[in-house]
Order: C-alpha cells, then sequence, then structure tokens
C-alpha cells in the first residue's frame, strides 16, 4: 500500500512539475491583449479555447475604499441598484436576459473594486457587450426601487453581520486597527449610514466612478479576438470618457502599540482574531508573508492544525490569511474557533508560540517545499476556470498590473528560511496588531445562540 502511495505522490510531483516549468516559461503575459480604447476604457482579452464559453467581466475601481465618513456602503448599494434596468432594459430584466441566453450572472463588492460578471456560451457574447455597455451609461435610478433596494442592503447586513458574532467581531477588530486608512469601514457600511443614504448619493457615486475610464473590460474564453474587439470598440467606445477619479488614499502610520478590541455577545463558541498590519504585493515581503500562511494552515498537516487541533486540542478551526491583493496595505490574519470549555488565554499563547517558532527556528527544506508546493498547485489549478482566470487578471491590475501575476509562483519560490524568519520578526510583533476577543453571552430565553462562522472573505455579494 506504501509503494503504491509513493508511487501515485511522485507521479503527481512529475505532473505538477511539468505544469509550473511550462506556466513559468510561457507566463500570461504571453497570451494577454490588452489595449486601451480612446475614452479610457482597458480592455484585458485572453484567448482560451478549451470549452465554447466565455467570461464577461466589467471591473470598476470603486470600492469601500473611495467612499467617505458617513456615506459607507455606497459602492455596494450602487451595486445592488445596477440590476433596475435602464431605457432599454426592465428592472430584474439584467439577470433574465442572461438565463434565456444559457448563462449565468453576479456581482460583488470590495474594498477595492465593484465586478460585474457573466459567464455565458461563446456565440452569445454579444449579449454581455449590449447590456453592459447599456447600463455603464444609461442606469436608471428611482425612488421606489432605491428605497426598497435599502431595505434589503440593510437586511443583507444584519444577517451576514449583525447576527453573526464572529463577522461582527472582525469588523470591529479592522475598525480599530485600521484608524486611517478607509479600510476602517466595513465594505457594506455602517447601518447608520446605510440608513441615511439618499437616491442623490447614489446618482453622484454613479457620475464619479462609472464611466471608462475608470473601468476594465475583462474577457477570457473562446473567442477569436480580431472578432471581439471591434464590437467592443463599437458599443463601449462612443461613452463618454468621464474624469479618472484619484485612487491614492491615507494609509495608516506605523502601529506602535497592540489593540485589543472585546465584544460580549449571544454566541456559542469563543472566537479570537488577530490582524497584523502588512505590505501587499507591492512589496517583495508579502510573498514570504504567502508562505508563512501556507506553513501555518494550510491543510491538515500544517503548524496550526498540528498542534492546536489535533494536540493540544483546543481549537474547532484555526486559520492564517494574508492580504496579498490588497489595493493598500492590510492585515495578516489569524483566527480560532475554540472548542467548547476552552480558555482563550490559552488559545492565544498557543498561537503566540506557532508565531514565535517561526523568529526562532529556520523552517525545514522538506516542509518549506512542501509549502511551496501547495501554493503552487492551488494557484495552477484555480485556473482551470476561466472565472477564475479573469478574477486574477482583475484583482492584479487593480492592486498593480495584471502583469505582476507572472511574478507570483517565481516569488513564492524564492522565499528563503532566512527570509522567512526576517519577514516574521519585522511584521507578526505585538506591538503591529489588533486582537479580538469574543466573548459568548447565553443566549436569551426560548432563543438559540447565533452560529458564527470564520469570515476571510471580504467580497460583499
Amino acid at each position: 500500500m506504501r509503494r503504491h502511495l509513493r508511487t501515485r505522490t511522485i507521479f503527481l510531483f512529475l505532473f505538477l512539475s511539468l505544469l509550473f516549468s511550462t506556466i513559468s516559461e510561457a507566463g500570461l503575459k504571453e497570451n494577454v491583449f490588452e489595449t486601451v480604447l480612446p475614452n479610457g476604457l482597458k480592455v484585458i482579452l485572453l484567448e482560451n479555447h478549451k470549452a465554447p464559453l466565455v467570461t464577461f467581466q466589467v471591473w470598476y475601481r470603486v470600492g469601500s475604499r473611495n467612499e467617505a465618513w458617513g456615506k459607507t456602503g455606497l459602492s455596494h448599494m450602487l451595486e445592488h441598484m445596477m440590476f433596475k434596468g435602464t431605457e432599454k432594459v426592465g428592472p430584474e430584466d439584467f439577470s433574465k436576459i442572461i438565463q434565456e441566453n444559457g448563462g449565468n450572472d453576479n456581482a460583488f463588492t470590495s474594498r477595492d473594486y465593484t465586478a460585474y460578471f457573466e459567464n455565458i456560451s461563446a456565440d452569445r457574447s454579444q449579449v454581455s457587450i449590449d447590456l453592459e455597455s447599456d447600463r455603464m451609461q444609461n442606469l436608471l435610478l428611482r425612488e421606489e426601487d432605491f428605497r426598497t433596494e435599502r431595505m434589503v442592503v440593510m437586511e443583507e447586513r444584519r444577517l451576514r453581520t449583525e447576527d453573526n458574532p464572529q463577522a461582527n467581531l472582525q469588523e470591529h477588530m479592522e475598525a480599530t486597527a485600521f484608524l486611517t486608512s478607509p479600510y476602517h469601514w466595513p465594505t457594506i457600511g455602517w447601518k447608520e449610514d446605510i440608513e441615511g443614504f439618499t437616491l442623490e448619493d447614489l446618482k453622484a457615486h454613479y457620475r464619479t466612478y462609472y464611466n471608462p475610464v475608470n473601468a476594465i473590460l475583462i474577457v477570457v474564453g473562446d473567442f477569436k479576438r480580431q472578432e471581439l474587439l471591434p464590437k467592443i470598440e463599437k458599443a463601449f467606445g462612443s461613452i463618454p470618457k468621464g474624469i479618472a477619479p484619484s485612487q491614492e488614499k491615507d494609509v495608516d502610520p506605523t502601529q506602535t502599540g497592540e489593540r485589543r478590541v472585546f465584544m460580549k455577545k449571544e454566541a456559542q463558541l469563543p472566537y479570537i482574531v488577530m490582524g497584523y498590519h502588512v505590505p501587499n504585493l507591492r512589496e517583495q515581503d508579502s510573498y514570504a508573508l504567502e508562505v508563512i500562511a501556507s506553513l501555518l494552515s494550510a491543510g491538515k498537516s500544517s503548524r496550526l492544525y498540528q498542534s492546536l487541533v489535533r494536540e493540544k486540542r483546543l481549537v474547532l478551526s484555526v486559520d492564517a490569511d494574508q492580504s496579498l491583493l490588497s489595493r493598500d496595505p492590510g492585515l495578516f490574519y489569524l483566527s480560532a474557533e475554540l472548542l467548547p470549555g476552552k480558555e482563550v488565554a490559552e488559545v492565544e499563547k498557543a498561537l503566540d508560540q506557532e508565531v514565535e517558532r517561526l523568529k526562532k527556528e529556520f523552517v525545514g527544506a522538506h516542509e518549506l517545499e512542501k509549502a511551496k508546493n501547495q501554493i503552487e498547485a492551488s494557484f495552477i489549478f484555480g485556473q482551470d476556470s476561466l472565472f477564475y482566470q479573469g478574477l486574477l487578471l482583475a484583482q492584479h491590475e487593480i492592486a498593480l498590473t495584471w502583469r505582476a501575476i507572472d511574478n507570483y509562483l517565481p516569488s513564492v519560490r524564492k522565499v528563503s528560511p532566512e527570509e522567512i524568519q526576517r519577514v516574521a520578526k519585522k511584521y507578526l510583533i505585538p506591538d503591529n496588531r489588533t486582537v479580538g476577543i469574543l466573548i459568548p453571552l447565553p443566549p436569551k430565553e426560548g432563543k438559540p445562540a447565533p452560529e458564527g462562522s470564520p469570515t476571510k472573505e471580504r467580497m460583499i455579494r
């Protein structure tokens, strides 16, 4: 049995090695076409003929980081309103048209962007072109739709955040970690701000950010550029350019002391989340942090799982995550959901011990290679999805440039034990972190405690 397992492992390693070398040598830059229309719209096209499908995506450089105090959540609210129709397309008809043509669509908002996409048969790409170009310039914002959708968003916030103890704690932890950065507020916005929205707020947000010069159009799939590009130019090229909004935002000064947030809320189990200020992919240290996150929490053989789940039996789940693709410097997260009867102080001590181990001991060659292989496998196999290829292109373009994708695997491979130790010592220190602790309260009589779950996802659909 062991011999068969070892044979399969060797075969998988050789297969992955072939994939990695092929991707590394060719790179995306050899296959991606980029152009900018006269009105400023950036178009990124990637032909992939493995199936007769395309993913058609329009990304706007506007998220919660582009909002102001007192107006938080406008970007997400406008995302909802983008499905309310134009003079050509009736309310709620956008998705119906896509479905009638055999496709599916959705949208999501994050701190850094708002994105809309359709996955559709390649021979129906004109449907997406017509619909997206129409709502980029002709959205109808009606008072009745606005009032209804605002209630929907408020209910969404209640379900996702206010009734989810762990998400609620993370929201407050991030608000404490970021003081001047617009990452201070949540993507969905503060409840009081949502209640205070006006239709004119949304119209102003739409006029400012929804124009070609602030957008990226990405198509990945089974098409020929010579045929598709003229269709895009015809539909989008006549839209007025607009003015590119400034993307420069305040960033937090260096944190000089640990901050703590305690939340008492009806919940089933205690929860702890730590956020360390770290750079994004604009700095090389971010790739060492990618490897550190993999070492700590990628799979059941990871350090945190082995220590806190299997050996010490302290937690139900534990995770490490880092903000590589954020537009501004973000956080490196450590989080854990405790088992019943366990103390937060004991779990925090165990997390600290694993962080200190990174600083004191060099990571062994075998363990480091395994962590890198896990990152590489996830990165490459994820690209089996046309949608994910488009997602990668857009997220890298908004954070820096889509060309940075080709730097990802080489940068990960270069990470050394010495670099891991140096980066851990530099960023993963108490003075640079904010700690959030959830203290469960018993449910009120006749009411079950909410089931919170850790959330790494900072895109709001």
